[in-house]
């Protein structure tokens, strides 16, 4: 079984052909809380950052991969590695599940099992980390489900719908 090969998902390289999809999600103003957007991206911008999608994770520190519904192959989300620091052998993750049709399907809970395999066998990793604000409820049930822990909390954090809001710190420790 491939690494980053599922049952109902599989995680794939950015594609050129990925650029409408990429341009829905990061213009959709529900996911600019988590992604700490503040203005919308033009088709131009985002297709730039397509042209350099191959650039090694070692090079950019971060990789973005794309969640693929296994039998239709079409893409449902996205999940992230960032701020990787191969030296402290450690990166954020971020998930995202683009439509709520799709949410509640088990996606995001096998997307986040293969980048967890994938990036301490193959990246070396010793722990991953999360931010998740304290109203995610499933976000903190997906993460703590997979064994992260919350380990820290940032008081009124993000500011968000005219409000402060909570983060919580998740770690994931590879023993």
């Amino acid at each position: 079984m491939k690494t980053l090969q599922g049952e109902t998902v599989f995680l794939r390289a950015l594609e050129p052909s990925d650029l409408e999809f990429l341009y829905l999600l990061e213009n959709d103003e529900k996911f600019w809380e988590i992604s700490h957007t503040q203005t919308p991206y033009s088709k131009y911008v985002l297709q730039q950052y397509l042209e350099n999608a191959h650039l090694d994770i070692y090079q950019v520190k971060q990789l973005r991969l794309v969640i693929c519904e296994s039998q239709t192959k079409s893409p449902v989300g996205f999940i992230d590695l960032y701020d990787f620091n191969p030296k402290h052998r450690r990166a954020g993750i971020g998930i995202v599940i683009f439509s709520d049709k799709q949410k509640k399907k088990g996606y995001a809970t096998e997307a986040l099992k293969l980048l967890i395999k994938y990036s301490f066998t193959f990246l070396d990793l010793h722990q991953l980390y999360a931010g998740i604000t304290a109203d995610n409820l499933a976000s903190l049930k997906l993460f703590e489900k997979q064994g992260f822990l919350k380990t820290g909390e940032k008081k009124d954090w993000i500011f968000s719908e005219n409000q402060f809001k909570t983060e919580y710190f998740y770690q994931l420790i590879y023993e």
